[in-house]
């Protein structure tokens, strides 16, 4: 199972960021569809105790039932991004409920989600169409993905689901995990062996640059 972004996506969407180029032994570690309570605060307590900053790409109806838990990610330093208010699939929504929906994570989000540069965007699924992108992009970063743990997939045992992102993995990678109950078995055998790996053989690990 291919764990790594297909080569020609990037070609196909050269404005989307799917790799950090110039990024010797890094990787960017992002996380989708948190805050819950149990997954997002097991992910916290793991970065923390590694020393690890990452990126994290939330739901707004989610930071809207648990402020606590999306509080400690700001105040941990992680970078947050937008991912949605209500997690649309872009390919079966209208651009218009699309981007209102996007704005609405933004407003939840507040301060926290802009930083230093761009503010951060991340599609559920992957899926948003070129109309939506051609409006979002003024005012994001339209973040993907160089490699998919797939941590989600039930059928995935965590050892394969480690093997197979490990073995993806390669400078400048951004690496998906999801702060998620549906992840969380993988996730939480997963995370700190990964980390771990990568930190024995001299990788660091970094928020995602902003533009």
């Amino acid at each position: 199972m291919v764990h790594r972004t297909p080569f020609f996506l990037p070609w196909l969407y050269p404005t989307l960021t799917w790799r950090v180029a110039d990024a010797p032994k890094t990787i960017f570690l992002t996380f989708d569809d948190g805050p819950v309570i149990g997954p997002t605060e097991f992910v916290v307590d793991t970065l923390a105790s590694a020393n690890v900053r990452a990126t994290f790409f939330c739901i707004g109806d989610n930071i809207r039932k648990h402020r606590g838990v999306f509080d400690s990610l700001v105040a941990a330093g992680h970078a947050i991004g937008n991912h949605t208010f209500n997690h649309l699939n872009g390919w079966k929504t209208s651009t218009k409920d699309y981007v209102d929906n996007v704005q609405a994570c933004t407003e939840i989000i507040g301060a926290p989600g802009v930083g230093n540069g761009q503010p951060l965007f991340r599609p559920p699924y992957g899926r948003i169409s070129r109309a939506q992108i051609e409006l979002l992009a003024p005012a994001f970063e339209v973040v993907m993905w160089d490699v998919l743990s797939m941590d989600y997939r039930k059928t995935l045992s965590p050892d394969r689901c480690l093997h197979n992102t490990v073995r993806a993995v390669r400078n400048g990678s951004i690496v998906v995990f999801h702060d998620s109950l549906k992840a969380e078995k993988n996730l939480r055998y997963v995370l700190p062996k990964f980390i771990g790996h990568f930190k024995s053989l001299g990788h660091r690990f970094d928020v995602i640059p902003s533009r």
